[in-house]
Parts: structure tokens; sequence; C-alpha cells
């Protein structure tokens, strides 16, 4: 999608399980402790969080978490319907199918 800037799966132990972005980072993924975030989430089913340039969508799946980072203008009726399309085909310990999805145009 247009102004998606990456997609991160989570277990719900916070281990990374599927990561793409589509521009490098200046700090890898790996390199966080990602455990006391999915604690904080304390098993919600979504969230959009909102910052001053950009924008967060936390969706729970049954492997983990889906957390997808996007621009301040992204729709996200948009981004949820993705979601609703991509997240059943998900399987666990196959985190990967069905993500790519969200990045077609």
């Amino acid at each position: 999608m247009e102004g998606v800037k990456g997609v991160l799966l989570l277990s719900f132990n916070g281990d990374i399980i599927f990561k793409e972005f589509s521009a490098p980072l200046t700090q890898e993924p790996e390199n966080k402790d990602w455990s006391h975030f999915i604690d904080s989430l304390n098993g919600i089913r979504e969230t959009d969080l909102i910052f001053e340039k950009s924008r967060l969508y936390v969706r729970k799946a049954k492997v983990g978490y889906l957390l997808i980072l996007m621009g301040s203008f992204v729709s996200a009726a948009m981004v949820r319907l993705n979601c609703d399309i991509a997240l059943p085909a998900l399987k666990p310990f196959k985190g990967s199918k069905g993500l790519k999805r969200l990045f077609k145009k």
C-alpha cells in the first residue's frame, strides 16, 4: 500500500517472526527487547497510535502482534481491510505467508 513504511510481526513473547521495511532503518528491530511492548498491549485486539509524522497500527493475530508503520495520511480502513485479508493466512511458524500483500501497489 502507498504510505506503508514497514511491517513487523512479533510473537506473543516479543520475538520477531517477520519484518519488511521499505527503507533502511537506523536501528534494526532485533536490537530491541519487544517483550515489554507486547506486555503493555495486555491482549488488545487492535490499536492505532498517531504520532506527529507517522502512525503505528497494531493488530493481534493468531501467532502474535502485527505492527504496521505508516505515514500520517494512510487510510486506516484500507490497512484494516488488508489485515482482514492477510491475517487468516498466517499459521504458527509460517509468519511471512500473506504479509507481502500489504506492500503490493
